[in-house]
């Protein structure tokens, strides 16, 4: 009788590589989802900053253009020691008012430059984020003019 082997000898490790293929899709997907999913996290958290900085810029006018940059960085107008994005400092952070009065004026508050940084272990880059700019106009938040 003749013996039927499960594996011809031409065919011995074709198993793993077809796994190792697999596999390099599967991981690099993730990563690519991870990173993605990161990229948005970020580009929301630097939308979300400017609107908090503008709209603390423009309740507390005029405010101190250091504690803007400092809720817009740290979410404190004390400032703190990490900030809400990584890599994000004051210096990236651009504030202008423009005659601000009680009901008059506005306050836009933009970040310029920020390098969004890849973790993924290869590649090792960064990317330059979009400008991102909010600007509101002065409004009273209780406060009733004196009339004369």
């Amino acid at each position: 009788m003749r013996h039927i082997k499960s594996f011809n000898s031409d065919e011995r490790g074709s198993t793993l590589v077809e796994y190792s293929i697999a596999a390099l899709v599967f991981v690099t997907s993730m990563f690519a989802v991870m990173e993605f999913g990161r990229a948005l996290w970020v580009h929301n958290a630097l939308s979300d900053a400017t609107r908090r900085g503008a709209r603390y810029a423009v309740l507390n006018s005029p405010a101190n253009i250091a504690q803007v940059k400092n809720v817009v960085v740290y979410g404190d107008p004390a400032g703190g020691s990490k900030s809400i994005v990584p890599n994000l400092s004051t210096n990236d952070v651009t504030v202008t008012y423009s005659a601000m009065a009680v009901n008059t004026g506005s306050a836009t508050v933009s970040i310029n430059s920020y390098q969004f940084q890849f973790v993924i272990p290869i590649v090792g880059t960064t990317i330059n984020m979009p400008k991102y700019t909010t600007s509101l106009t002065g409004e009273s938040a209780g406060f009733i003019p004196v009339n004369k």
